[in-house]
């Protein structure tokens, strides 16, 4: 399970594809509808908040947004609940950079045309539910740093 914390622009299709499936998945652990992935250390940040359950919907939206900006149907409705008001999680800039260069090698062995679109930006945005502060990579990541 691999919950990005970098904008879903920057996701292929296949990408995009599993990051709302296994966010779908995600929420369905926080809900308690599942056995599996319960432990998953991906969770831990959306745990940590008040409401869980209306951040990890805030993040589908944002993933289903792409989508549709794509051109490609999400069904929202698989969406369960939003947030009250603003959620923002920080996301430190060590963390951005590691899934920067895992997702940038996933797009070059399968999107090579998306790989070179993308290997200009310096630093990515995050997804819209993060905001960036400095700060090494996440104790939960369980993703290798690579130098």
């Amino acid at each position: 399970m691999r919950i990005w914390s970098v904008h879903p622009r920057y996701l292929d299709r296949q990408g995009l594809t599993a990051c709302w499936r296994e966010t779908l998945l995600a929420q369905a652990v926080l809900e308690g509808a599942t056995r599996g992935y319960t432990n998953h250390p991906q969770l831990e940040r959306f745990r940590e908040l008040p409401d869980p359950l209306g951040a990890i919907g805030d993040y589908l939206a944002g993933v289903a947004d792409e989508a549709g900006e794509r051109g490609y149907r999400f069904d929202a409705s698989k969406v369960h609940r939003r947030s009250a008001g603003p959620v923002t999680i920080e996301v430190a800039t060590g963390q951005l950079s590691l899934e920067w260069r895992h997702l940038m090698a996933k797009l070059e062995a399968r999107s090579p045309e998306l790989a070179l679109r993308w290997a200009v930006v310096g630093a990515p945005e995050p997804h819209p539910l993060f905001s960036v502060v400095e700060g090494p990579v996440a104790p939960w990541e369980r993703a290798r740093p690579q130098a």
